[in-house]
């Protein structure tokens, strides 16, 4: 186990003891790597996204702190999959919305409108189809899931998932290019 598990899950541990103090590390250790997460998968997109990626890091730490995911959470692992799944669905109630009210008169944008638009453009399918997909995905296999999760969301490299995952590099490969082509013919 490497440093960064270590210090979540020790946190984790006192969070669930009630120490109000690791709570507050935990937000900031939180909220400091998946920063990072979400810097990594904003690098191909406009620099000036930087500021809506942390807007969506905070609304889901602050989703999972109000959550009962703390109680229920046991390691790293488990926190990271919670918070892709937090900012995931933050974007899936904001598109939602957003389709809803779509050229609905005096309807204001929000910042994870354009956070959606470029996410849609660029990977031409919309936010609702591949959440969709990934639903359907993970009850064909969730650790495919987490995988495509890790990679795309989270921006992470193939040794990192692997690590996250505590599986070898030859099997996120394998499950990368697996959930990849079924994602594929669900979404064309």
């Amino acid at each position: 186990m490497n440093s960064p598990e270590i210090e979540v899950s020790m946190l984790l541990q006192q969070v669930k003891e009630g120490d109000e103090v690791a709570r507050e590390q935990l937000f900031i250790t939180l909220q400091s790597e998946l920063r990072d997460m979400a810097g990594a998968l904003m690098r191909r997109e406009r620099p000036d996204h930087t500021l809506q990626a942390t807007a969506l890091v905070n609304e889901a730490c602050l989703k999972l702190l109000d959550s009962d995911a703390l109680g229920n959470a046991s390691n790293r692992r488990y926190m990271f999959g919670m918070a892709n799944r937090a900012m995931r669905q933050i974007l899936i109630d904001h598109a939602r919305r957003r389709n809803t009210n779509k050229r609905g008169g005096d309807q204001k944008r929000a910042s994870l409108d354009i956070v959606l638009d470029n996410f849609e453009a660029s990977n031409q399918c919309q936010f609702e189809d591949l959440e969709t997909a990934l639903s359907s995905l993970e009850n064909d296999s969730p650790r495919q899931r987490e995988v495509v999760e890790l990679r795309f969301f989270s921006g992470l490299s193939v040794e990192e998932v692997a690590d996250v995952l505590e599986v070898s590099v030859g099997t996120v490969e394998r499950d990368w290019r697996l959930a990849r082509a079924k994602l594929f013919q669900q979404l064309r």
